[in-house]
């Protein structure tokens, strides 16, 4: 009875009467929130005909149009507990032709959970996902609930990047041995593409296509189609990689933060062999979602990398040779930023999980 009032209240509410206004560098910009009432959102995907999927962690996927949201049906059954549940959406370049979304969540496994990655075709009036089937399950997942991580990633060749956390054991990101704290890259299918980096190689995943990430849950394309992730660190250490094939970026062996307790990480910030982050945080932001923004709507914007801040209520964006952070983008709406992205308009899409809402970035006026 709960979840028919929630929807019924979507229904009534899913956008604003009025947008709200930021001011930013690149002048006045207004906020319209496109649906409220969420619980614990945690991805948003936009459609071409500007409807929009929004994934909530407890499992519900919503299917939103003209003021309207749906729960669609026939999505996998998830393991919502702690950092788990129904976690990403992504839209893939021809779903005009297929009408096909690919979802990560934590699938239920004996004695825990594993990232995994599902893959449906989206029926035309969005209420049903329809021959939906688990391409990829990260085995053996975990007990724990945390450090997930979900972002799937859509290449220029067509595979696809998945980002896998160390489910809160650090030195899984060290063994190649087991898909935890990696990136990896798979086929549309789940098959591991050939020229994949640990190909071929005994005792390592020939999925995985970097490691050493600590919990990556941000993760986008730039226009020259190289992948850039966002992850979690310990105390401090928050981190912006840009991952390539067969790179160690180092947790927990190297880190710029410390554990919770206060403790040394590791062996220092350094270390052959291992990646130095492209940008990194002390104290923790929290960062989560992640887009490299194409410069459509704001042109002085194009390249730059905005992320989401969980821990302080912001926008980061990130811009130079010597990436840095340039500016903060805050409102009340900014609380807990999950994720964000570009839609197809050029317009920037983020879900506020404080206020258990969805909003859109145009320029004002």
């Amino acid at each position: 009875m709960l979840r028919i009032v929630t929807l019924l209240f979507f229904t009534l509410n899913a956008f604003s009467v009025a947008a709200q206004t930021l001011s930013t560098s690149a002048g006045g910009i207004e906020l319209t929130k496109m649906v409220s009432g969420l619980d614990t959102p945690w991805a948003v995907g936009v459609l071409p005909d500007g409807a929009f999927l929004i994934t909530e962690r407890d499992g519900d996927l919503l299917f939103v149009q003209n003021g309207k949201a749906t729960t669609v049906r026939g999505v996998p059954k998830v393991a919502a507990r702690g950092q788990g549940g129904l976690l990403d959406v992504t839209v893939p370049r021809d779903f005009r032709q297929n009408r096909e979304v690919f979802l990560s969540f934590s699938k239920p496994q004996n004695g825990g959970a594993g990232t995994a990655i599902a893959v449906g075709r989206l029926s035309e009036n969005g209420k049903r996902l329809t021959n939906v089937r688990v391409i990829y399950e990260a085995t053996p997942g975990g007990s724990g609930g945390r450090h997930f991580g979900s972002r799937i990633v859509e290449a220029q060749d067509g595979t696809f990047f998945v980002t896998i956390g160390d489910r809160g054991q650090p030195d899984n990101a060290q063994d190649r041995s087991s898909p935890m704290g990696s990136v990896i890259r798979i086929n549309r299918n789940g098959s591991i593409p050939v020229d994949n980096p640990f190909v071929g190689q005994s005792n390592i995943k020939p999925e995985i296509w970097s490691f050493g990430h600590r919990n990556p849950q941000g993760a986008a394309l730039d226009a020259q189609g190289r992948l850039w992730v966002s992850e979690h660190g310990a105390r401090g250490g928050d981190e912006i990689n840009q991952p390539r094939a067969g790179r160690n970026y180092g947790w927990p062996v190297i880190s710029y933060g410390t554990h919770y307790s206060g403790q040394k990480i590791g062996e220092g910030t350094s270390k052959a062999g291992m990646e130095q982050p492209e940008l990194y945080w002390d104290p923790s932001i929290a960062p989560s979602g992640l887009l490299v923004y194409s410069g459509k709507l704001w042109p002085q914007w194009k390249g730059n990398i905005f992320v989401g801040s969980l821990k302080f209520d912001y926008i980061a964006r990130l811009a130079g040779k010597s990436l840095r952070e340039v500016e903060q983008i805050k409102g009340p709406e900014t609380e807990r930023v999950r994720d964000i992205v570009e839609a197809p308009d050029g317009s920037i899409w983020f879900i506020s999980v404080g206020q258990g809402a969805v909003y859109r970035m145009t320029p004002q006026g």
